[in-house]
């Protein structure tokens, strides 16, 4: 096959011009990649203001591209899997920005951009799961988006909201304790309707509800240590502490319990000694809450406005992703 063949594949790369800090080497570098495995030059989209990324990836899918390349924050990279979400075509993610949320999951290299470049042309593939929110606006309008990672509603939504976004670009994920101690002192709890796959309806008062399809967080926190992205279920917490040491429970559980002690027998089994309920944990493959007042909502980081109900969902093996020959199994 030669890269003038009508038969040859072809590549395109989808990128945020304000996320990706070397556009001109990793374009030069698909280019030259997809010209070694005879492929056609590349299609190359930026996403802009008013499309984050959605619209030219479906460019992108009705050229009949093999596979997709997206380079960005944790926002392009659900804006592009929401299109990508069941066509069978290749995406491969190419760490940008500060968070790389779905990359860490995935255990993806960070540093290498040229790998992820390589994996989309020549590397093996794995399919995943991609969640599914639907909104109900305070005005009785229904939207629909996907997230690769997480949703959420309440408490860290409004933290997300609070973030600033120069401080964020300077320190990356850091900036989300800044956000965090301006939301906390006006955080109040709100009570949710909830139930799991249609089932039982449940009351609770929570600080926020997370929909997690997959639960690491920067740092290597576990905010839900069970969760995986090709089960085909979603993992649910709900964040309700209690009293004036509440916080510290939920602390404790996040990133003590989840993120330490669970990585030991010994410090299981004082897990499960442990009655603590500032964490609860549920599972299915769809989960809805709704909620008495209009509440933040978040997906994969960024804000979306408010809602009175959301209703999240899996699609089991909507994104088939490329990853490096070789890579573990996910």
């Amino acid at each position: 096959m030669t890269a003038h063949d009508a038969s040859a594949k072809r590549a395109a790369l989808v990128y945020n011009p304000v996320k990706v800090a070397s556009a001109d080497a990793l374009r030069s570098a698909v280019t030259l990649l997809s010209h070694e495995a005879g492929w056609l030059p590349p299609l190359v989209f930026e996403t802009t203001v008013d499309d984050p990324g959605q619209a030219v990836t479906r460019r992108a899918l009705d050229e009949g591209v093999a596979a997709v390349l997206v380079a960005g924050g944790d926002g392009t990279v659900r804006a592009v899997s929401e299109a990508m979400n069941g066509t069978g075509v290749r995406l491969a993610i190419v760490p940008s920005g500060t968070g790389n949320l779905l990359a860490r999951n995935l255990r993806l290299p960070l540093a290498d951009p040229e790998e992820m470049v390589r994996a989309a042309i020549e590397g093996d593939t794995a399919a995943v799961d991609i969640g599914v929110a639907r909104l109900r606006r305070p005005g009785g309008a229904v939207e629909e988006h996907a997230f690769v990672v997480m949703a959420g509603i309440g408490l860290d939504a409004a933290m997300i909201a609070n973030t600033s976004p120069r401080l964020k670009k300077q320190v990356g994920w850091v900036a989300y304790v800044d956000g965090a101690a301006r939301a906390l002192p006006g955080a109040h709890p709100f009570r949710v309707v909830y139930q799991v796959e249609g089932g039982k309806l449940h009351a609770a008062k929570v600080q926020s509800v997370l929909f997690a399809n997959c639960g690491t967080l920067p740092a290597g926190i576990e905010l839900i240590p069970e969760a995986s992205i090709a089960d085909g279920r979603l993992d649910v917490a709900l964040i309700q502490p209690s009293g004036p040491f509440g916080w510290l429970g939920v602390f404790r559980k996040v990133w003590w319990d989840n993120s330490v002690l669970r990585r030991s027998r010994l410090g299981r089994r004082v897990i499960e000694r442990r009655h603590d309920t500032s964490v609860r944990f549920l599972q299915g493959r769809s989960v809805e809450a709704a909620a008495v007042e209009a509440q933040p909502v978040e997906l994969d980081g960024d804000e979306f406005g408010e809602a009175v109900r959301l209703l999240c969902r899996v699609d089991e093996g909507g994104l088939l992703l490329a990853v490096p020959k070789g890579h573990p199994p996910l």
